[in-house]
């Protein structure tokens, strides 16, 4: 109505407010001017709203065309990617070899970048040759999981023999598993002050208010603290030999795991042993073959080696009896010398000492070499336990396994005077064998009373020795095997005699090597072939027969009424040597 009025104003010549309407009107407007004025400001506010509206929906359009035009652009660009992609490999396919899907891995594909805020001091890189062990890597993690899930506080040990692995296996746990810890920490324990001087590195590395301290002590218990006051933490305490001198570096409370590397076989209740043993053939056979750089790619398999190449790689992990450190070095030598299997396999049969003492240019994971690492424990076990020192000589000129206790107790007296002792008192033999089980130099069945001692241990013993010595040696075990070798017309003793049997076909090998010519020597190859005669062997035994006629014809002569007997065995041994060809 204002409107109209103002318009009449405008457009009427005559227009006067002094019109009854007009002044009607105008009444009416003053009479209700704030209705006026607040229907007007809710027509303004209307616009405002309705034009804001307008904007946000133009402005969301604009978005959303922009979210269109850059997934248009993402698309095309991948397009062009596998474009490149699918070129590529064909302009390949006629040149390279089909390739090998390599395994899936069981770890994350980012396990060797250090997370942001997270503690790694492994001093090792991981290694990229590592195989095998997947079972107890597993076995290691299952156990540790379902520990901290009852809140068991039990450590775990990794043990064994020097240079069959222990380390790194400890290293490739803490790589595989990192992103299970916020922290994982690596401390030397081989003795109290290298472990002291790990424990102050890593108080710096936690940056621990007291890592400066000058008593160390108090370094050391601040670390400590630290464990047991911080979760999801793995320290590892490598070289940890003497146990009781772990226990005093370890925290209390249930935050995280301990993992221990020993040469130490009963780890009682200090903690939960996992044994590692040598590697399988096929294991030993792929490392070597990786190693050598034989096989470059990390997912290659043992089928893209050549047959020859197999059967060689297979020959040397024989001679090392799957010892992963003895397996590294014959690695490194090919390489570095760009040998062949062959040629390394002939050099070491030739010079089995000086190899196994060679460290390699490349192997700084490797301190030392097998015959170091073995000398350094030879040398603790006679420090420590004299008799067990004997007996490690002893086991070195026997067969390497399934070694029976009764055999070791019943020959005693002939080893020598710190042996014979224990033909009158079997609890030395078990403190000795406790000794050499501390640096896992021998390995013991105790429910069937058998010993095994590894090959290798056996060549860097012998090795050691003067040629005297080893003869005096070899002549010493082939008296204690005589005299423990039953009488083999009783049937009774046949278990026994099968029991002795590897054992006495080492010695018939002693016997020939040092040319040993005495009549125990020549009665146990006669025992000997004859158990093997009984037995249909008679391929094996007619050698055998014939070196013990030998003697008996040599030492007491031939019409001593021993060399009588056996030569009428070996006349019987030809007989039925004869009937079984037909003859």
């Amino acid at each position: 109505m204002l409107g109209n009025i103002v318009y009449a104003s405008l457009t009427t010549p005559n227009f006067s407010l002094n019109d009854l309407g007009h002044l009607a009107l105008i009444s009416w407007f003053t009479a209700h001017l704030l209705l006026v004025i607040l229907i007007l400001l809710a027509f303004i506010a209307l616009n405002i709203i309705a034009y804001s509206a307008h904007h946000h929906r133009q402005h969301l359009e604009k978005q959303q065309q922009l979210v269109k035009e850059n997934a248009l652009v993402d698309i095309a660009r991948g397009i062009t990617d596998i474009g490149q992609g699918v070129r590529e490999a064909l302009e390949k396919k006629d040149t390279s070899p089909a390739p090998i899907l390599p395994t899936p891995s069981t770890t994350p594909a980012n396990q060797d970048i250090v997370a942001e805020g997270q503690v790694f001091t492994i001093p090792y890189r991981r290694n990229p040759f590592f195989t095998g062990r997947e079972q107890l890597l597993a076995d290691l993690h299952t156990h540790f999981t379902r520990a901290a899930a009852a809140a068991i506080t039990q450590p775990q040990t990794i043990t064994g023999l020097g240079g069959i692995g222990k380390t790194q296996l400890a290293v490739e746990y803490a790589y595989r598993y990192r992103n299970d810890y916020h922290h994982i920490l690596w401390a030397n324990a081989s003795d109290r002050a290298t472990l002291g001087e790990s424990f102050v590195k890593l108080a710096r590395e936690l940056q621990l208010p007291k890592k400066e301290q000058q008593d160390q002590n108090i370094i050391i218990e601040a670390v400590k603290k630290w464990l047991s006051t911080h979760d999801q933490w793995l320290l590892i305490l490598d070289n940890a030999d003497d146990l009781s001198l772990a226990t005093h570096f370890m925290p209390s409370g249930d935050k995280g795991h301990i993992l221990l590397t020993t040469r130490e076989a009963a780890t009682g209740r200090i903690a939960k042993g996992f044994a590692v043993d040598k590697m399988s053939e096929a294991e030993g056979v792929l490392f070597l073959l990786r190693r050598a750089n034989i096989l470059t790619s990390p997912d290659a398999t043992i089928a893209q080696a050549s047959e020859t190449e197999q059967k060689l790689a297979a020959e040397i992990v024989r001679e090392m009896d799957g010892l992963p450190l003895a397996l590294e070095q014959a690695g490194a030598y090919i390489e570095e010398n760009q040998s062949s299997l062959a040629d390394y396999l002939k050099a070491y049969r030739q010079r089995q000492a000086s190899l196994l003492a060679r460290q390699g240019r490349t192997s700084r994971d490797y301190p030392n070499s097998v015959a170091t690492t073995w000398s350094l424990s030879f040398q603790q076990v006679e420090q420590n336990n004299s008799t067990a020192a004997e007996l490690l000589r002893f086991l070195a000129f026997l067969a390497p396994d399934a070694i029976p206790e009764e055999l070791i107790v019943e020959g005693a007296s002939e080893p020598g005077p710190k042996l014979k002792a224990i033909e009158s008192d079997e609890t030395l033999l078990n403190e000795a064998i406790g000794t050499l089980r501390r640096y896992s130099l021998v390995q013991r069945n105790i429910d069937k009373h058998l010993l095994a001692i590894h090959r290798l241990v056996q060549a860097i013993l012998k090795a050691d020795m003067t040629q005297e010595v080893k003869r005096q040696w070899a002549e010493r075990t082939v008296r204690a095997v005589n005299k423990a070798f039953p009488d083999v017309k009783d049937i009774n003793q046949w278990p026994k005699c099968e029991r002795y049997l590897p054992h006495a076909l080492m010695c018939a090998e002693l016997i020939d090597t040092y040319d040993l010519e005495f009549t125990e020597a020549a009665r146990l190859l006669n025992q000997t072939a004859f158990y093997l005669n009984d037995h249909a062997q008679y391929e094996q035994a007619e050698p055998l027969c014939q070196r013990a006629l030998a003697i008996f014809e040599e030492v007491p002569g031939p019409n001593h009424p021993s060399t009588i007997t056996v030569r009428g065995n070996y006349d019987g041994l030809l007989e039925a040597m004869k009937r079984k060809r037909g003859g």
